[in-house]
């Protein structure tokens, strides 16, 4: 493994974070991989407990218009205390879905650390914007089903520190694209942004292409499987044919460029940027924007982790990272919250 790049003046992990994400990683052996046993239930109640803090929520989102879930870790004396305790938010990736998290090891980490919340949405193949143009009748403000609706609803139910110190969100592959573009257009809500293997490129490659005067692209769900998936068992949403948004994604060059990490970083003052925390596998071609991103984040002296290990595009990768992204932005929401030394 390489520890890459920290930048300076920031709030990021100190050292004991460090050493103990290497532990953490040293006993990723013990992984116990999280079985998902799922009931029948009525909307707003817990569907799913595997292991014992792991559950599943059913919810109505009005952002998109249809009853949605999320995985939620609690941590293991939440019943028998008053306490309020940070979130980290886990978007997942394309093809994937809420429980992805929860089978590459988030229960595990989630118990070393003991007091922390660990929600999983789900955001389909949606990219996790709010789409410039719908059709079928749906309603696709992705970003709004997130930092609305999801937040909103764990706030609402769980004992959460409901301020920006104590909320963290971060993701892999589109789900580190969302992460940051989330959480910069949205800084005022999120204290550390992370993202693992994150295809940080997306928005930039479709602004240029609607400069050059390429049509806009919309998605094709035909292009994607219609076999219905029962683990998701979201009625409408549970095949990747039903978890593409018909529409299109962006229609102007300033539609995407307002979702572009790269663009987004030189619109928030330095005092209320948020720490970044980056990382990719070195036989990953999306490591490159990464320490591209990196690079323009140390010459703006702008708080930020990178950090890189042996790996690709895959699920090997990912059951690693989440040790150290996990550990790392928990650190930071603690000492943003005035619980380590200075």
């Amino acid at each position: 493994m390489t520890r890459g790049v920290r930048g300076p003046a920031t709030v990021v992990a100190p050292l004991e974070a460090l050493l103990f994400a290497s532990r953490l990683v040293a006993m990723r052996a013990a992984i116990p991989l999280a079985v998902m046993l799922v009931s029948a239930s009525s909307a707003g109640v817990v569907v799913a407990q595997q292991p014992t803090n792991l559950r599943t929520v059913e919810f109505q989102s009005p952002a998109v218009d249809r009853t949605m879930k999320y995985n939620i870790l609690l941590p293991p004396d939440y019943e028998a205390s008053d306490e309020r305790y940070p979130v980290l938010y886990l978007l997942h990736g394309v093809g994937q879905n809420f429980t992805t998290w929860s089978r590459l090891g988030a229960p595990f980490y989630a118990e070393q650390i003991g007091d922390l919340i660990v929600v999983m949405p789900d955001g389909g193949n949606s990219w996790y914007v709010n789409w410039a143009e719908s059709a079928g009748g749906q309603k696709n403000a992705w970003e709004d089903h997130i930092v609305q609706d999801v937040v909103g609803h764990v706030d609402a139910n769980y004992r959460t520190i409901a301020r920006r110190e104590g909320r963290a969100i971060a993701g892999l592959s589109m789900g580190g694209f969302g992460a940051l573009a989330l959480g910069l257009k949205n800084s005022q809500m999120f204290i550390s942004l992370g993202s693992t293997s994150g295809a940080l490129e997306h928005a930039r490659t479709a602004a240029a292409r609607l400069r050059a005067g390429m049509p806009p692209a919309a998605a094709d769900p035909s292009q994607r499987s219609g076999q219905v998936n029962p683990q998701i068992g979201i009625p409408g949403f549970s095949s990747q044919a039903e978890r593409t948004p018909l529409g299109i994604e962006f229609l102007t060059e300033e539609q995407a460029s307002a979702y572009d990490p790269f663009q987004l970083v030189n619109t928030i003052p330095r005092h209320r940027f948020p720490h970044i925390y980056l990382d990719s596998g070195t036989e990953d071609g999306l490591i490159e924007p990464a320490r591209e991103l990196a690079m323009v984040l140390m010459q703006k002296d702008f708080p930020f982790d990178l950090m890189q290990m042996s790996g690709d595009h895959n699920t090997a990768y990912w059951a690693q990272s989440i040790g150290h992204l996990l550990t790392i932005q928990y650190e930071v929401m603690r000492r943003a919250l005035g619980e380590r030394p200075r």
